[in-house]
């Protein structure tokens, strides 16, 4: 079916409702983000599957996931874009006011070109497996209980004398609770990935923490080619030229929690890992600044691991020249 005879479904979603919009010109629909309402247009929307070209969502910080993960596994074509991308479409598109049933009805025009785009196939959703989803979950929460912890070691310091009992108890819970969830953690990587893991084995600075994110947060490792990959992270140089002007290259977007990761990994190899301690040394030498040096060293990085994954060949230097 051509794009001319497609239907394509825009929802904007908030924490309590999805407004649909099935074009950019009907009225559109206001259903509850919950579990019923959320059932009801699966089973709405499944039997017109073959005249559906793209669902296209944003993504909310979460409140997205339950339904596009139930249209996903009902076999339904959805997208979830960045927030950013929706916007800059709306605007190029002359779509200047925002209400919640015009910004479906822009998600529904920006769906019909993401389905005529030669990026459809890669910005498909695809379903995590259950461990996968359970590993970023607790790598989630690691990072939550962290920053309260962070939290509240930067309160006793500044706290009166009489809060201090309240805070250090505060701190002794959270610590039991990072220790509860590394282990949680471990076990996971030791029971379902210990296959994929043990390509990595010899090479330093991938700790646990960075084998939990890229295990449970970036599934598409060694599925797809370097470049592809460090745009998807975010650690990829983008170029900003126009005309005569050149600008400078930089880094944005991507996956936030996979580029934290691989910061401190990168941090951990530049001192211990000889392949990228010196690839640093030499970027240093030719005048480059630190803070790019480690962002191109965390790319490096993501480039060997991504090679590794693909070929099923452990580490070894070798992989770098590949790379």
């Amino acid at each position: 079916m051509n794009a001319s005879e497609s239907t394509f479904v825009g929802i904007d979603v908030s924490k309590d409702t999805l407004e649909i919009a099935l074009d950019d010109q009907s009225k559109t629909q206001c259903i509850a983000n919950a579990d019923a309402d959320i059932a009801a247009l699966v089973k709405e929307l499944v039997p017109r599957s073959e005249e559906i070209g793209a669902i296209v969502l944003e993504a909310t910080g979460g409140f997205e996931r339950q339904v596009a993960a139930a249209l996903c596994a009902a076999g339904l074509p959805v997208m979830v874009v960045n927030p950013r991308q929706a916007r800059d479409f709306a605007k190029s598109m002359g779509y200047l006011s925002k209400t919640d049933a015009i910004d479906a009805r822009v998600l529904s025009h920006f769906a019909r070109t993401l389905h005529q785009s030669a990026q459809r196939e890669r910005l498909l959703m695809k379903l995590p497996d259950a461990n996968q989803e359970a590993l970023e979950a607790l790598l989630v929460r690691h990072n939550q209980l962290i920053g309260m912890r962070v939290a509240e070691g930067n309160r006793l310091a500044l706290s009166h004398g009489s809060q201090h009992k309240s805070i250090k108890a505060v701190l002794k819970i959270l610590d039991r609770q990072i220790v509860a969830v590394d282990k949680s953690m471990a076990g996971m990587l030791k029971e379902h990935f210990a296959e994929k893991l043990a390509l990595f084995k010899g090479f330093k600075g991938v700790g646990p923490c960075t084998q939990a994110s890229l295990m449970g947060a970036l599934p598409e490792l060694g599925q797809l080619t370097h470049a592809q990959i460090g745009k998807l992270v975010g650690v990829a140089p983008l170029n900003a030229d126009s005309g005569r002007h050149k600008g400078k290259r930089i880094t944005w977007g991507g996956r936030a929690t996979v580029r934290t990761a691989l910061y401190m990994a990168a941090l951990s190899a530049i001192r211990y890992n000889p392949v990228i301690k010196t690839f640093y040394e030499r970027l240093l030498a030719n005048g480059k600044l630190k803070k790019v040096a480690l962002v191109a060293c965390m790319h490096k990085m993501l480039t060997i691991m991504n090679a590794i994954v693909k070929s099923g060949i452990p580490w070894n230097p070798e992989h770098a020249k590949c790379a």
